[in-house]
């Protein structure tokens, strides 16, 4: 799947761009020019702040005060600062492992991986992780999504409206997927994605700014919900998850730096930092007023989405609610992009399939279908949180790019960058084995309760 993409150089970095070409290799050429993370790279580094704000502030942002509640006010902020320091970190280190000293760019996660730890053994690694990832956040923000929808409708509504049911919701929001999943690339989402990325930041600001006018409840508790130790423990690895899960644009990150023109004087790392680091200040001013600020006003009260606890004013909450609409649709198109890649890739160089737009049409609407089938079938939001959040993203997030650190760059054993990525290793992998757990507990609690396509 991977292994010819790592001929695709860009037009002004490759070396074969200047030699007369064989057949295969114009052939090869010709489905890179195709397929969606290679096919265009003129990308400016503001694209890459607003691609990487719409990947990293998801919906997930609105469980965060719901995660500090399980957590507690100590452990609550230094896990979720220690997150935002180590996975900035981290994205550090895939942009400056996207270029190989070579000449070589490697432009997809499972690419790196491979550079790493040899062809078979990095798409083993990677791949099934990565669209674990990717497919997982399309089917959470699905049901986010019809949730988003049907709580305008239920807000707008009086009791004269028919209720109507999440799954018709989830249809409707995955109807607009249908048509954006054809558009061909990065680039072309562009607009999609910009639009996300501002109503990330809105929905954000409307959600802590609503609950400072809102005051300090007097019901406010800061003790842990759970009235057992066995509850407050599966609690506490379940939020774990949730604070995982909000910090999951790394997943995308190579596949957005492709969209970046590059030369040996110039390499696409210089934009594509610049880009991450004002996508990171956003985060930090959408994340963290939103956690402390929402927990501090409900206190254990607060429900798993934010906006569900602020009722009043009504108005302010429906467009609140509309916004989460709208970046879902963008963080929807990102996620999948990389997904589409895979495909195209598979069935144009496994299966030989002609390139064109009869294949992604059927490809894309097919993965679509499929996405909406699965949230239809299991809308529990909080539970899918903690368990994709630890399962998935702890380890292409936290820990390995830094192992690809260890493996490629061989930093000095025990210096500093060789002791710093082994700390995030090991936070990283009990991350992993931890969240997972109580992320399916709650699931296992949710489904006891639930009917199918309700």
């Amino acid at each position: 799947m991977g292994t010819e993409h790592r001929h695709n150089d860009d037009q002004n970095y490759g070396h074969t761009q200047n030699k007369s070409l064989t057949e295969d290799e114009k052939k090869q050429k010709q489905i890179d020019d195709w397929l969606p993370i290679t096919s265009s790279r003129n990308a400016k580094w503001w694209y890459s702040a607003f691609h990487n704000v719409t990947a990293m502030v998801g919906a997930g942002v609105l469980s965060l005060p719901f995660a500090m509640a399980e957590l507690g006010w100590g452990p609550g902020v230094t896990i979720m600062v220690v997150s935002w320091l180590i996975t900035l970190y981290t994205l550090w280190q895939m942009v400056e492992m996207h270029e190989v000293g070579d000449g070589r760019r490697l432009d997809r996660y499972h690419e790196l991986g491979q550079y790493a730890f040899g062809d078979k053994l990095g798409l083993w690694i990677v791949v099934p992780q990565q669209l674990l990832v990717e497919v997982g956040v399309d089917i959470v923000y699905m049901v986010t999504g019809g949730r988003s929808l049907k709580k305008v409708h239920d807000l707008v509504c009086d009791e004269s409206c028919k209720d109507i049911k999440l799954t018709y919701f989830i249809m409707i929001f995955a109807s607009c997927h249908f048509f954006l999943a054809q558009l061909p690339n990065f680039n072309s989402i562009s607009i999609v994605s910009l639009a996300a990325a501002v109503m990330s930041l809105s929905y954000s600001t409307i959600a802590w700014v609503a609950s400072v006018k809102k005051g300090v409840q007097p019901d406010a508790e800061y003790t842990y919900r759970a009235s057992t130790q066995t509850g407050k423990f599966f609690n506490f690895l379940s939020a774990l998850g949730d604070v995982a899960f909000a910090y999951a644009g790394h997943n995308v990150v190579l596949e957005i730096q492709a969209t970046i023109p590059s030369t040996p004087e110039k390499p696409s790392k210089g934009p594509m930092w610049k880009g991450v680091v004002v996508a990171y200040i956003v985060v930090a001013i959408c994340y963290f007023p939103v956690a402390f600020i929402g927990y501090y006003v409900f206190g254990n009260k607060i429900s798993d989405n934010i906006l569900e606890s602020l009722e009043k004013p009504v108005w302010l909450i429906v467009i609140a609610n509309m916004f989460v609409v709208v970046h879902v649709i963008g963080s929807y198109q990102i996620y999948a992009m990389p997904v589409f890649d895979m495909m195209e890739t598979f069935l144009v160089k496994k299966l030989h399939f002609a390139p064109g737009l009869p294949l992604r049409l059927i490809a894309r609407t097919c993965y679509v279908a499929f996405t909406m089938f699965v949230a239809i079938c299991f809308p529990f939001f909080g539970g899918l949180l903690g368990f994709f959040g630890g399962f998935a993203f702890a380890p292409t997030t936290y820990f390995l790019p830094c192992i690809m650190w260890l493996a490629i760059k061989k930093p000095r054993k025990f210096g500093l960058s060789w002791f710093t990525n082994w700390v995030c290793i090991v936070l990283g992998v009990l991350l992993m084995i931890l969240a997972p757990i109580g992320g399916l507990r709650s699931i296992i609690i949710s489904a006891s309760k639930y009917k199918f396509f309700s």
